[in-house]
């Protein structure tokens, strides 16, 4: 894995605990029964297509839409969304920046990425920052309902084959440096911090498992996962599950 040196994890931020496995965010939504979205994207037909593919039934709603990045924190504050949808490419402050921006401030609402794959390492980039995930600009409307929901949920949207195709591309475009990597030798140090129980549940969770999986594979109840993948959670200073997962890979274990 010497060719991840520059897609190590740096600090985390810290913009709002995972709902599912930290007992909800800081800001009072959860149980909540429908799932408010906001958009952004500078192209209206596509904030239109996606408001009308969200708005088809009585699990999600759209309740605001934004233009640029710029835009991302009042919206935030005016609407109060569970998940934002981010796209990456916006000529005034781009998706990046409003997501690092975003998801530093307490009680942060999710933030699924749009992009496309000649994005990669930018993707990797907002991952890092926090989002829980993103999605293709062509992929199916029910897929993208489902994505918005399991990140609601506190899940990740980011299959294990897109996050090594995604590692793979940015790896074999970064040359590796010689020496030893030192994102590995980090990444290793935060994981020995971890249980023998633990280590087992963040590699699962790096594996794509969810907690059902987890629960099956390694003979434990959903609770005891659940408060399992909050300890690694804790303890790793990580923000959701998807940073595990790339820390995991930054370790050579995945």
């Amino acid at each position: 894995m010497a060719a991840m040196a520059g897609l190590t994890a740096t600090g985390p931020v810290r913009g709002g605990d995972e709902k599912e496995e930290r007992g909800g965010g800081g800001d009072g939504r959860t149980g909540m029964s429908v799932v408010r979205v906001l958009i952004v994207d500078d192209d209206p037909l596509v904030r239109a297509g996606l408001s009308m593919i969200l708005s088809g039934d009585d699990v999600v709603t759209v309740v605001g839409q934004a233009a640029d990045g710029a835009e991302v924190p009042d919206a935030v504050a005016r609407h109060q969304p569970d998940v934002v949808l981010m796209d990456i490419r916006m000529p005034g402050v781009d998706g990046l920046a409003a997501t690092e921006t975003l998801r530093r401030r307490p009680g942060a609402p999710e933030v699924l990425v749009l992009t496309t794959f000649d994005a990669d390492e930018f993707v990797l980039r907002a991952l890092r920052a926090g989002a829980a995930g993103f999605l293709l600009k062509d992929t199916p409307p029910g897929q993208i309902r489902d994505a918005v929901v399991r990140v609601a949920q506190g899940e990740a949207a980011l299959s294990p084959s897109v996050t090594r195709q995604l590692i793979a591309h940015v790896a074999a475009a970064t040359p590796a440096a010689p020496g030893p990597d030192p994102g590995r030798g980090r990444a290793e140090t935060l994981l020995a911090r971890l249980s023998t129980r633990e280590r087992e549940v963040a590699l699962a969770v790096a594996q794509g498992r969810s907690n059902a999986e987890i629960s099956t594979e390694l003979h434990m109840s959903v609770a005891t996962v659940k408060a399992h993948v909050s300890r690694v959670l804790t303890k790793l200073d990580l923000n959701n599950r998807v940073q595990v997962a790339l820390l995991v890979h930054d370790a050579g274990l995945a």
